[in-house]
């Protein structure tokens, strides 16, 4: 089940309507992934998916699609889009 649409991605992203979906589906496949790795479930568990799950979904994919390389020369980066781990904390699953 896909959480975001490529469609999504583009209009989140201001990208042309000509952007491959394959390449757009790769990049919102790999947050989805990291998104239920981070707070410890499918996503697909989640009815309905809080808002800020999906929106941290966008935010990612959306990076994956600028930043392309794992390390950028002369320009300031970080591990993660901002915001994301705020909008992912509230619905993680803690385990002790």
């Amino acid at each position: 089940m896909t959480i975001v649409t490529a469609a999504e991605v583009r209009a989140h992203s201001n990208l042309p309507d000509d952007e491959p979906d394959a390449f757009l589906t790769q990049k919102i496949a790999a947050a989805e992934d990291w998104c239920a790795a981070y707070v410890g479930q499918a996503l697909e568990e989640f009815d309905p998916l809080p808002a800020g799950i999906r929106e941290a979904v966008l935010r990612i994919a959306a990076d994956l699609y600028e930043n392309r390389e794992a390390s950028l020369v002369g320009v300031s980066a970080s591990a993660l889009p901002f915001g994301v781990t705020d909008l992912l904390s509230p619905h993680r699953a803690w385990v002790f």
